[in-house]
């Protein structure tokens, strides 16, 4: 399997998010070398703080298998996913996971806890990080500087008013 092939296509998915003003993060779902799910970050726009990218790939992936276990599946995302997200990987059984950026704040694959093998779960996970990392890593960081820039304009223009 391409891995940077597949990020790539998540990194795609990412972009559709930033054009939402969402955290840049995006997902796919791949089985036998095919894309069966694909998502990005909505919380915002959808008002669901669940609707995150690898949440939103792996509803379409289970609707496109008719199943609610991926167990050959692998997904690419972006980010490291959070405690929610990790969670969702182990009850879907998805094999392997594959992701671009750490997130030190909320990982829970390595970062700060390592849920996809927890030695308690039924379920471990084969984990995969750094694929295309600098890349990945630019979205987040460019879009939050980019928000923290329009957050002080606008601060400073109602300052002058």
């Amino acid at each position: 399997m391409n891995h940077e092939y597949f990020m790539a296509q998540a990194i795609q998915q990412a972009k559709l998010a930033e054009e939402k003003n969402e955290v840049p993060v995006g997902a796919v779902v791949v089985s036998d070398g095919k894309i069966i799910g694909k998502g990005h970050n909505l919380s915002i726009t959808a008002h669901d703080p669940s609707a995150h990218a690898e949440m939103l790939a792996i509803r379409a992936a289970g609707k496109e298998l008719s199943n609610y276990r991926l167990v050959d599946a692998t997904l690419y995302v972006t980010l490291e996913p959070c405690p929610m997200c990790a969670g969702l990987l182990v009850h879907s059984r998805i094999k392997t996971l594959v992701f671009g950026a750490s997130d030190l704040k909320t990982g829970a694959c390595g970062s700060i806890m390592d849920l996809t093998n927890h030695a308690l779960l039924n379920h471990n996970i084969s984990v995969i990080g750094g694929v295309l990392g600098e890349t990945c890593s630019a979205l987040v960081s460019d879009f939050f500087a980019r928000r923290r820039a329009e957050k002080k304009a606008f601060k400073n223009r109602n300052t002058e008013l």
